[in-house]
């Protein structure tokens, strides 16, 4: 039998890479992934071993990632300085289409970006991630073409990479 902490430190990388991709700012993934194990640790009794701890981990996660969004727009906005982009020399083309690629992803509406993140970034199988996001497999699906067909748009479509030319 494996043990419960062993099982939940197995998860904290992927989790941590999860919470990078949702908050694109290390120091708040850090923060969600310290409180998602507090919060699973205190509330260990609760977890049912019927399948792997992970679904669960990512529930809590998502869960507490919603209401700190929600908290903030209640607070308003702020401005990160380390965020704020300097100008710099032009990068190669593959840097731009995956730096248009994650500024096209931070648009997408919360429930698009969770859905795709989760079965892109971790990989997921349609039922797991569904789980997570307390949804049926349909809507995620319904969610992941939604955005995949957004990303397409504000990235110019499959076949023709639109790169913006930087001066």
């Amino acid at each position: 039998m494996v043990d419960f902490l062993d099982e939940l430190e197995k998860d904290v990388p992927a989790l941590r890479r999860y919470a990078r991709a949702l908050t694109r700012n290390i120091d708040r993934a850090d923060d969600l992934v310290q409180d998602t194990l507090e919060r699973a640790i205190a509330r260990r009794g609760l977890f049912r071993p019927r399948g792997p701890l992970r679904p669960w981990l990512f529930t809590i996660l998502t869960n507490l990632h919603r209401n700190s969004r929600r908290s903030d727009r209640r607070r308003g906005e702020t401005v990160d300085v380390a965020t704020v982009e300097l100008a710099t020399s032009a990068p190669q083309p593959g840097h731009l289409a995956l730096a248009e690629l994650a500024r096209a992803i931070e648009t997408l509406p919360l429930d698009q970006k969770e859905a795709l993140l989760l079965v892109t970034l971790e990989g997921l199988a349609y039922s797991e991630a569904a789980a997570i996001l307390q949804i049926p497999t349909g809507t995620l699906m319904s969610r992941l073409g939604r955005a995949r067909a957004t990303l397409r748009q504000l990235t110019g479509g499959e076949t023709q990479p639109h790169l913006r030319t930087v001066k």
